[in-house]
């Protein structure tokens, strides 16, 4: 399988072009395999969830019976993100698989309202929610090995975690650097067509940097399309369905809080 499409410049010179489209299969059939082998070790190997072995404590008093998870600002931002993230998937690879439509205008302006999108939430996370709630923290390294141990059959004491758990808090990240990868090669790639926003400009880069920045773009691009089937699956999974309500109306219930999260390691208001 290759890896890269290289071609040459008008010295002879072999120069990078773009990433190879044969990994755009690779990355679908990649999401396809983790959602069968997921399924899979779900129903015959994963240790059922159970918190008998930790200790019992009383709920703090004043918990609602409605917990918020997200406002109404997350879910817009997320919401939208996601219509811009599929709208970017689509102009960007259906015409590589052979249907052809008026795709360039809608593409670059999805790409913008997702560059929009991601200032919002950083300036939005950063001052106005819990900030260091989704990130990897030290302690999170402890949780992943005694998970570790217990997906293995070992007997382990494990606790609650707060808001987010290790795998969303991973996936945030990927989705992170990712996001960032492809945006910012995005961006410098309007310099090649013609825009109300700014002037054509091929000189900017030579051939075979403009070839690394197509290749950075395409490889962010794929990784999107294994990090999307896998969001969407874990989305409608039945075992999952309250925190997916959760992004559409804003809440848990009161029971599925203390079933999934210790109230000290997320603290939630009475109100």
């Amino acid at each position: 399988m290759e890896l890269f499409q290289v071609g040459t410049d008008p010295w002879g010179q072999e120069i990078l072009i773009r990433l190879s489209w044969t990994l755009l299969t690779a990355a679908f059939w990649a999401g396809i395999a983790f959602i069968l082998f997921h399924a899979i070790y779900v129903i015959v190997w994963k240790p059922k969830v159970d918190h008998g072995d930790e200790p019992t404590v009383d709920p703090p008093a004043g918990i609602p019976d409605k917990v918020v998870r997200h406002t109404g600002a997350a879910r817009m931002f997320h919401w939208v993100m996601a219509a811009s993230m599929l709208v970017l998937l689509g102009t960007g690879f259906l015409p590589i698989i052979g249907l052809e439509f008026a795709w360039l205008n809608i593409h670059w302006i999805a790409g913008l309202i997702l560059i929009l999108c991601i200032l919002y939430h950083i300036v939005h996370a950063s001052f106005f929610l819990d900030f260091w709630s989704i990130w990897i923290l030290p302690a999170d390294f402890g949780e992943a090995v005694k998970r570790t141990k217990r997906q293995l059959g070992q007997q382990v004491t494990l606790g609650k975690h707060g808001k987010y758990p290790l795998d969303h808090k991973l996936y945030h990240l990927a989705v992170s650097v990712f996001g960032l990868l492809v945006s910012a090669t995005g961006l410098l790639m309007m310099l090649r067509i013609d825009t109300p926003i700014v002037s054509r400009n091929d000189q900017f880069f030579t051939e075979n940097n403009w070839g690394v920045l197509y290749t950075l773009h395409g490889f962010a691009a794929v990784l999107f399309v294994t990090l999307t089937i896998t969001h969407i699956y874990f989305a409608i999974r039945p075992d999952k369905l309250w925190m997916t309500k959760a992004m559409i109306f804003g809440w848990v219930s009161k029971s599925d809080y203390l079933a999934h999260h210790d109230p000290e390691k997320w603290k939630v208001e009475s109100k």
